[in-house]
Order: structure tokens, then sequence, then C-alpha cells
């Protein structure tokens, strides 16, 4: 809430009740005309209710209805600010890999559990773009479609799991249902971040194909290979041990996924630990941003309308006390 006066030159009439309160007390100091009685009691027996001591009252009701006047005067207003997005923001699909290889532990506490809070924490930063996430695996589907609620965004990645679908790694599959998520989206700028550890073994689309569907339609398409160098450990289920862990050589297709975010116009990024994806996510927030037009403007409501009021009540009240409670004898 915002308060302004629309005529605020008429405050300065203000500075000039203090000299009408000195003038009313220098005119009494100095006295006024009088009159000759040959006997005064019949005019003290007239003030018998001792009204003359408070003369000085009307004095106080003229000054105090000037000042709500002059408030009036002013056009006191107050406004509530709103403001309007007239800038559409970009939008972004994370495509994200759950293939049972993401539960190698290169990156802390494993990969998956990585991408998850790298991804919910460049989903929390975004303004004003709308984000979707598709899963992928040996098969790929939309967990959550194009959406401004990054909180349910947030809500359903955090329950993506390995074991949601048939293991496998199908890249292309993932990488084209993200471009169906974009299909029919009309954002000026349509990115897809696609995230996976391995190479494409399964599905009916390879990545490039697919690289080449998000070109015709205008989509870029960032390209992360999760995953340190050489081997990596992970855990598994042995039927007689129990959980153990095995070591896993690290076979990211880099060129693949090289060729696909260079056809789009994007770029590819290899992350072998936890906070070089930190930094991977961090520079494609920086490079992937949208000037946010936003029009201020302020709704204002008159208020003169009490001090008027007010005003004209005292005045009514002065006049009224002053020719009757109040009233000076001559």
């Amino acid at each position: 809430m915002t308060y302004r006066f629309l005529n605020p030159q008429y405050l300065l009439l203000l500075l000039a009740l203090p000299a009408l309160v000195y003038w009313y007390f220098a005119k009494r100091g100095k006295g006024a005309g009088s009159l000759r009685y040959s006997d005064v009691r019949s005019l003290i027996l007239s003030d018998s209710g001792g009204t003359g001591r408070y003369r000085h009252v009307l004095l106080g009701l003229r000054v105090l209805a000037l000042a709500a006047l002059i408030v009036a005067f002013a056009r006191p207003q107050s406004g509530v600010s709103n403001e309007s997005v007239v800038t559409e923001g970009i939008d972004i699909i994370l495509a994200l890999d759950i293939s049972s290889s993401m539960l190698a532990e290169d990156l802390a506490p494993n990969r998956i559990e990585a991408a998850k809070q790298v991804a919910a924490d460049f989903v929390r930063g975004r303004r004003n773009d709308r984000i979707g996430l598709v899963a992928f695996a040996g098969e790929a589907f939309t967990q959550v479609p194009l959406t401004l609620d990054y909180d349910v965004v947030g809500l359903l990645l955090n329950e993506l799991e390995v074991g949601m679908i048939e293991d496998g790694t199908a890249i292309g599959m993932g990488l084209a249902t993200a471009v169906k998520r974009l299909q029919a989206s009309a954002a000026d700028s349509k990115v897809i971040v696609l995230l996976t550890d391995g190479r494409n073994n399964r599905g009916e689309i390879d990545p490039v194909t697919a690289a080449q569907m998000a070109q015709a339609l205008g989509i870029k398409v960032y390209a992360i290979g999760a995953g340190t160098r050489g081997t990596a450990r992970v855990p598994v289920d042995d039927p007689v041990f129990g959980k153990r862990y095995v070591g896993m050589r690290v076979d990211i297709d880099e060129d693949v996924l090289r060729e696909a975010a260079t056809l789009t116009g994007g770029l590819y990024y290899r992350a072998t630990d936890t906070e070089s994806l930190t930094n991977v996510y961090r520079e494609i927030d920086e490079l992937e941003t949208t000037e946010i037009e936003v029009q201020h403007f302020t709704r204002y409501g008159e208020l003169f309308r009490t001090p008027l009021i007010i005003g004209l009540t005292l005045v009514v009240l002065e006049a009224a006390l002053g020719n009757t409670l109040l009233r000076k004898l001559p």
C-alpha cells in the first residue's frame, strides 16, 4: 500500500495555522473594546456555568477544522501496486536417465541422487519458465508435462527411482519424448537438458535422429554425460551374498551426445563428479536466460472525503458552540 497527495502544494497552508494561534493570543493580550457598567453582578451571574474559561476550545476547533480542510484540498490518495509480466519465459524439458547404471557411486551419493538434487536446484532457480520432466531407461515416459508449478516438478522429480521401468538406455527415445512434449510449444526458446551415463542400446529411435527432430522444431539440446573416467563402483544384489559392489567400466557415448547437441545449437558437457555436475547446470542456467519485461502500475483511490467531512463537522460544531454554550457576551 502506498500513499500520496495529488496536490501537495496545499499542505503549505498548514504553516499558517501557528500564525493564526499566535495572532489570537496576541490580540487577547492587547485587550479589546470595553463597556462601562454601574453594576457587573448581573454579568457575573450570566456566566454561572463557568463556560467562559472554555472559550479557547473554539480556537482549537477552528484550527483542527482548517487543518482537516487543507489536507482534503491536497487530495490524499492510497494506491495498490501491481506488476504484470509481459514477456514469456523458456520452455525446458529435463530428460533424465534412470537406468540401473545410475546407481554407480562415482557421484555422491550416487549418480541418480546427485542428478535429482542438482536438477531440483536448477528448477528452483528458474523464473517464469515452464519446466517438464521426462525419464527414460529401456523406454521413456513423461513424468511431468510443461508447468510453472515448480513445487510439483520438484516433488515428482524426487519420486524418480531406478527400476521404475524396464532396464536399458534408450537415449533416442528419451530425447524424442522430450521433443514431443515441446512440439506444440509457442515459446521463443525451447530447451532440452538430457542427462545420461551410457550409450543408446534400446528403442526404435537413435539419439541423432531424435536430435534432427529437435533441430527441425527449433529446440536446443544440452547433453550431459554423467560419470567418472575409467571404472565406477556399482552396488548389485547378489542372491547368495546379498548386496555387494562391483567395478563397472564407464561407457558414455560422448561422440553421439556431442553430435546431438551440436546439431541443435546446444552443447555437450561431461560431469565426472557432483561438483562438476552442479557447475554444468549453473552454466546452462546462465546461458538460457530470458529478460523478463515487467510492467509496474499503481491504482489509486481517493481519501479526501474523510478529512473533508471531519473539517466541515468541526466548522459546524464551532459555530454551534460559539452561539450557544460558549457564546461571547458584548
